[in-house]
């Protein structure tokens, strides 16, 4: 980039960075569109590969006709991401960093560095043989990111993400406005407080894997994948229909078999999850700068999310089945986010995740972030058992008499080998979520438990409630029981069948708290 030289004369001065004239990207951005809009087709994958499937035939049998369509769509992307690069500028001026994009629909940011509230920087793979990263920029509320500058010299960014920092402190510690090197300095001052090895991360594959999600998106596709599979072993010269005849085979052969498949099957899931985990979270450390935690992570694009502690909302503890057996959790720094708007879990830049720690520094963490918490010391409320009435009497219930009583009239009697374990198996589920939801609080945080096969613990701080919601429906009432919400700027927490009185006295003693102890939750 022609003016790159001048950016980084810059990034050495005393005074703040700027940059008046609009600057175009380096042309390695082209790369970052293209990968970009790579990723859109990926994320849309379930679309196109029925297309493709029965395609196939007729693009083989006729490349005459394809390749010149195929030719048209590439040279469109092309110039798609190349219009993307040109059109896109920036530049920064009096403590304000201003963005122009887009093609045909123009979009222009002028965003003051006071209003930031988060600086990510990702580092994709292909940009660090040449020293270039993406700079994220986003605010208070935001659900989704501000702005982003996608390729940037790294040292340029970095300087650049100090003095954003430093403008933020400086604004909100006015005693600090007459030495405005002396945030930007501290920034440096980094304490370590946890990483991961690759063992650790092995292990979050395993515990974290959600093998019923892929298998819910390939159960279009499972017959020609079994057709496949058949063709597959018949050309080596084993009969796979004939070993899954189960009519003359012995209990332990069948079972022995149904042991065999499901483990191919989830193997290769398995190992697909613990390589994501390693790609996710490869070299992850988790520092802290005053009052700021950094979260550096990632094998193949290295990202690194900054929260200030007080946009902190929320904690999360989270431990799946298999998690427990291996005395693992997973924790999570929720930060502000829009109303009602839950962040991803894969999209990391929205929380601070911390992969598969023990108890010990789980703990640890969490005291750090709220000092005085009580998340597992306080005995826990549970919530009516007419929350199983209502799911399994009035709802799961009916629909099962109601198929099972279709099936009796058309004669398929054999349906109820599966109707009946379903209705048995979720009736189950259902009891689990029960047992495992409860409620407590104390003078500083509500705490609340949730959980099926597992246990998560959720734990924020009563001032930081910005709406609270009372719910009581004509069942409800009469049973003198209600359903409270409390909404935070990082989402929602729901309290389900609670009685009636416990409900009113959560409810006032967070507005009390709101009120008489006004603090900022920013």
């Amino acid at each position: 980039m022609d003016n790159l030289n001048a950016e980084l004369e810059q990034v050495n001065a005393p005074k703040s960075i700027s940059v008046e004239q609009w600057q175009r990207l380096s042309p390695i951005a082209m790369l970052y569109f293209f990968v970009s809009f790579l990723g859109v087709l990926a994320s849309n994958v379930f679309v196109f590969v029925p297309a493709v499937i029965f395609g196939h035939k007729h693009i083989t049998e006729n490349p005459w006709l394809w390749t010149p369509i195929l030719l048209v769509i590439i040279a469109l992307v092309l110039l798609s991401v190349f219009l993307n690069f040109y059109f896109f500028k920036y530049r920064l001026a009096n403590d304000h960093i201003e963005i122009r994009s887009g093609v045909f629909s123009k979009k222009h940011i002028n965003l003051p560095f006071t209003r930031i509230q988060n600086v990510k920087l990702e580092q994709p793979i292909y940009y660090r043989p040449f020293g270039y990263t993406c700079l994220q920029l986003d605010t208070a509320g935001s659900a989704k990111q501000e702005a982003k500058v996608v390729a940037l010299n790294i040292e340029f960014a970095e300087a650049l993400k100090k003095e954003i920092l430093a403008s933020h402190a400086t604004q909100h510690s006015p005693e600090k406005t007459a030495d405005t090197d002396l945030p930007t300095q501290s920034l440096n001052n980094e304490i370590v407080l946890n990483t991961r090895s690759v063992k650790d991360l092995v292990i979050h594959g395993l515990t974290n894997n959600r093998v019923w999600i892929f298998l819910g998106g390939l159960a279009p596709f499972f017959d020609d994948i079994g057709r496949v599979v058949v063709k597959f072993f018949d050309d080596i010269g084993i009969d796979i229909e004939q070993l899954l005849t189960i009519a003359d085979k012995s209990w332990w052969q069948i079972s022995l078999w149904a042991i065999t498949i499901t483990f191919m099957i989830l193997l290769p899931i398995t190992l697909f999850s613990v390589a994501g985990s390693i790609i996710s979270f490869y070299n992850y450390t988790l520092s802290k700068v005053e009052d700021r935690y950094i979260r550096r992570s990632g094998l193949l694009t290295k990202h690194e999310v900054t929260m200030k502690l007080p946009r902190l909302q929320m904690v999360i503890r989270q431990q799946d089945w298999l998690d427990m057996l291996l005395k693992r959790i997973n924790l999570t720094f929720e930060q502000n986010n829009t109303i009602g708007h839950q962040a991803q879990p894969g999209a990391h830049n929205n929380k601070i995740i911390v992969p598969s720690i023990s108890p010990d520094e789980c703990q640890s963490l969490i005291n750090d972030v709220f000092p005085t918490n009580k998340m597992e010391g306080l005995k826990y409320t549970p919530i009516s058992k007419r929350f199983l009435l209502r799911n399994i009497g009035y709802i799961l219930l009916p629909i099962y008499l109601v198929i099972l009583g279709f099936m009796l009239y058309i004669e398929k009697t054999s349906a109820l080998s599966w109707i009946t374990p379903i209705f048995i198996f979720l009736s189950v589920l259902m009891c689990f979520r029960w047992y495992r939801w409860g409620y407590t609080s104390d003078d500083t945080y509500i705490y609340v438990r949730k959980g099926i096969f597992g246990i998560d613990y959720f734990c924020f701080p009563i001032y930081k409630v910005q709406q609270t919601q009372f719910k009581q429906s004509v069942f409800l009432k009469k049973r003198q029981l209600c359903t409270i919400k409390f909404i935070l700027a990082s989402g929602a927490i729901n309290i389900p069948y609670i009685k009636e009185i416990a409900g009113y006295t959560l409810i006032n003693q967070t507005l009390r708290e709101v009120e008489e102890k006004p603090r900022s939750w920013m």
